[in-house]
């Protein structure tokens, strides 16, 4: 059965990423996005709903991130959904929902719209793998099929 995981993210930055290196020489950036939306409840008032997303992006990501990114900036997230256990400091085992980012753009800062000014947003994807190789050739279909002029056409 197949399946698919994708979140698409368009937030504010709350904090400056935190960027560590592994030993293995890899890269990773954390930091949380900011996504709200309004509406009015049934009895008419206006209500601003937050949600706070964990974001990990890894290698030339955590770069572009470590490099353009800043607290209360804008940013648009692709990625897949992680859960991860973990047991505290008191034994207990929990649950972490995290957003592993594959695209990355940067839509803009607090400082550029202050500064009235625009620059142009970096953009990057994660590498992806080389498509799979087709085995079989596509079908050739008979263009003339149906009639001689090739032009009765039912639509």
């Amino acid at each position: 059965m197949a399946g698919v995981n994708k979140v698409i993210l368009l937030g504010n930055l709350g904090s400056d990423p935190e960027v560590r290196s592994l030993p293995s020489g890899s890269k990773v950036a954390s930091f949380s996005i900011a996504t709200s939306e309004a509406y009015n409840n049934k009895e008419g008032v206006r209500v601003e709903q937050t949600e706070w997303h964990r974001i990990e992006l890894w290698d030339n990501l955590a770069n572009i991130a470590e490099q353009y990114l800043h607290k209360g900036d804008s940013a648009y997230v692709e990625g897949k959904i992680r859960t991860e256990e973990y047991t505290d400091k008191e034994g207990i085992v929990r649950k972490a929902v995290k957003i592993r980012g594959t695209t990355l753009t940067l839509v803009g800062s607090r400082r550029d719209n202050q500064e009235g000014g625009s620059a142009p947003a970096p953009q990057a994807q994660a590498p992806r793998p080389a498509p799979a190789q087709v085995a079989a050739p596509a079908p050739e279909f008979d263009t003339n099929a149906g009639g001689e002029g090739g032009d009765d056409l039912p639509f």
